[in-house]
């Protein structure tokens, strides 16, 4: 009895592996959850990424649906993590007390929405985080609440012409851990409807103004993080500095590789018929 009692008071809290990773030296990969599937989030945790984010803001799932993706993520290594739909301490908390190491919040303008954020992730006297990790405890470890403050991250989305022109003051934000692109608002809120929307910039205003941003970041002490559509662009970003690229989504790699299947299928079902006529008009007709 003794000895459980010793190992239960030993248990430590599950450490953050997105902060293990940054310790070894490593850039992040990260994935992105669309869907409001289990099942796909258990899939995804599986194929190697070191983190893992549900989107709450433009994603299918809300809250009910983050849970159970949550759980299923739990038998893997990768580091689960949530983007909430604002800047709103209900959905924080909620979205740490069901597991989340780290919180994506969208729309941070000013150092004060960023304080704000900050007080959200942290219990006081830190911050204003209500204790009640339901579910968390059994995930992250019984002592939790004790280091909690020192495993959670928090990045700030800077995606508008208001949050660029308070950089400097945002990323001086006491206890913020990083900052988070969103490269298809921030091209619109610098440019309007110049360009394209979507993401992997190849403008060099917003290529730019991205790096300012990693610059800027890295300057005050804390991290940056970029969102990408392919890997390509996310290797390339990695090697102007990133700390964090995410790779796409669910729902754009399933449509990429069902469209790419089919086109293959098609590809081979028209050689094969090509084929075939070639061998008819080859064969030697009867008659004369």
């Amino acid at each position: 009895m003794k000895r459980v009692e010793i190992a239960i008071e030993e248990r430590l809290m599950v450490l953050n592996g997105v902060r293990e990773a940054w310790a070894e030296g490593r850039s992040v990969i990260n994935g992105w959850l669309s869907t409001d599937s289990a099942f796909v989030a258990e899939i995804m945790a599986n194929q190697g990424y070191d983190s893992l984010t549900i989107d709450l803001q433009h994603g299918f799932s809300g809250f009910d649906a983050a849970r159970p993706m949550l759980q299923a993520m739990r038998a893997s290594n990768v580091t689960p993590m949530v983007r909430v739909p604002w800047l709103d301490p209900a959905d924080i908390m909620k979205a740490l007390d069901a597991g989340a190491y780290g919180v994506i919040c969208p729309m941070i303008n000013s150092q004060e929405d960023a304080q704000r954020f900050v007080s959200y992730l942290r219990y006081p006297p830190n911050g204003v985080r209500s204790f009640g990790p339901t579910r968390v405890t059994f995930s992250a470890g019984v002592d939790y609440g004790q280091h909690a403050d020192q495993e959670v991250l928090g990045f700030a989305m800077i995606e508008t012409k208001e949050a660029f022109d308070n950089l400097d003051a945002i990323v001086a934000t006491p206890g913020l851990d990083g900052v988070y692109i969103g490269p298809a608002d921030l091209t619109l809120g610098l440019m309007g409807r110049k360009y394209r929307t979507g993401f992997d910039r190849e403008e060099p205003e917003m290529v730019d103004a991205i790096r300012h941003i990693l610059a800027t970041a890295h300057k005050a002490g804390i991290r940056a993080a970029l969102h990408n559509g392919t890997a390509a662009y996310a290797a390339k970003a990695v090697g102007w500095g990133f700390d964090l690229v995410t790779i796409s989504n669910d729902v754009r790699l399933l449509a990429s590789a069902a469209a790419a299947s089919v086109l293959e299928a098609r590809r081979l079902i028209l050689a094969k018929s090509d084929s075939k006529s070639e061998v008819k008009s080859a064969t030697p007709s009867e008659g004369y």
